[in-house]
C-alpha cells in the first residue's frame, strides 16, 4: 500500500489526483535474478533498486536534484525481509526527515529512467549508481552429508568447476545455463559482501559478456540449476568435475 494525500481542488475548480507521499511498512521488497547482474533488490512496483557509491553506511547523500532523479525508498517501519535474503534491512534518516530504507547499511533507490519491471537502464550510471545485489554474496550453509558449505546470497549452495583456472571461467553458454554463475552488478563498495564464518577470499573475474562473476579464493563460483533450496547439494560429483564449495 502507498500512503496518499487528499485530492486537492486547482485554480480552475479540477480535482487534482492524489499525490503519493510514503510506502508503509509493508510495502514490499523482492528478489529477481538478472543473467548480468546477479540476484538484485526491487522495490514495490517491481522497479529495480539502486545504491549510490557517494553514500556512505547509514548515511544518504542524494537530496534535491539528485533525490528527482533517483527517488529514495520510503518507509515508516522495517519491513519483512523476502524469503531467501539473508542481509538486513534498517530505516536512516534523511535531511527532510523522511526515513529511507537501508540494506545491509546501503540506502536504497529507484531510478526515473526505468519504466517497468526489469529495467536497469540506472546500471553504472555515472560509475557511481549500481543495481542492489542482494546478500551477503558469499555466505555458510549446511549441507547433509557434506557439512558446512559455502552458499551464495538467497542461500542455494556454490560450486567450482575443475576445468576453470584461477581467475578465468570455462563454463559458457549450455553450461552456465545449467550452472549459473554468481554475479554482481559491481566491486568493490556493496556489490560484494561475506557472510560470518566465510575464510576464504572473495573476488571477482569479468566474463565474455561483461559481466562480473564472484569467485572465492580465485576460483569462479557457480549455482547448479536443480538447487532449488536452502541445503540442497545435487550438484556435488556431477560428471566428476563440479565439487561444492566447502568452507
Amino acid at each position: 500500500m502507498i500512503a496518499q494525500t487528499a485530492p486537492v481542488q486547482t485554480a480552475s475548480g479540477q480535482t487534482a489526483p492524489a499525490i503519493q507521499m510514503k510506502m508503509t511498512a509493508l510495502a514490499p521488497v523482492t528478489l529477481r535474478r538478472d543473467a548480468r547482474l546477479g540476484t538484485l533488490l526491487t522495490g514495490p512496483t517491481g522497479l529495480t533498486l539502486y545504491t549510490f557509491a557517494k553514500d556512505a553506511p547509514g548515511v544518504s547523500n542524494c537530496e534535491g536534484v539528485c533525490a528527482t532523479n533517483w527517488p529514495p525508498l520510503l518507509l515508516s517501519e522495517v519491513p519483512r525481509l523476502p524469503a531467501g535474503l539473508s542481509g538486513k534491512f534498517s530505516l536512516i534518516s534523511r535531511k527532510d526527515g523522511q526515513t529511507q530504507l537501508s540494506y545491509d547499511g546501503a540506502a536504497l533507490y529507484s531510478w526515473k529512467g526505468d519504466a517497468k519491471p526489469g529495467d536497469i537502464n540506472g546500471q553504472g550510471f555515472m560509475n557511481v549508481w549500481h543495481a542492489a545485489n542482494a546478500g551477503p554474496s558469499v555466505q555458510v550453509s549446511r549441507v547433509d552429508d557434506l557439512g558446512m558449505v559455502l552458499a551464495g546470497p538467497t542461500g542455494l549452495t556454490l560450486y567450482t568447476f575443475a576445468k576453470d583456472a584461477p581467475g578465468v571461467s570455462n563454463c559458457e553458454g549450455a553450461c552456465a545455463t545449467n550452472w549459473p554463475p554468481l554475479l554482481v552488478a559491481q566491486f568493490p563498495a556493496t556489490g560484494l559482501t561475506a557472510g560470518v564464518a566465510v575464510r576464504g577470499k572473495l573476488g571477482t573475474l569479468t566474463r565474455k559478456d561483461g559481466s562480473l562473476q564472484v569467485t572465492y579464493n580465485g576460483l569462479p563460483v557457480y549455482n547448479w540449476k536443480n538447487d532449488l533450496k536452502r541445503g540442497d547439494a545435487l550438484g556435488e560429483g556431477f560428471m566428476g568435475v563440479w565439487s561444492a564449495v566447502r568452507r
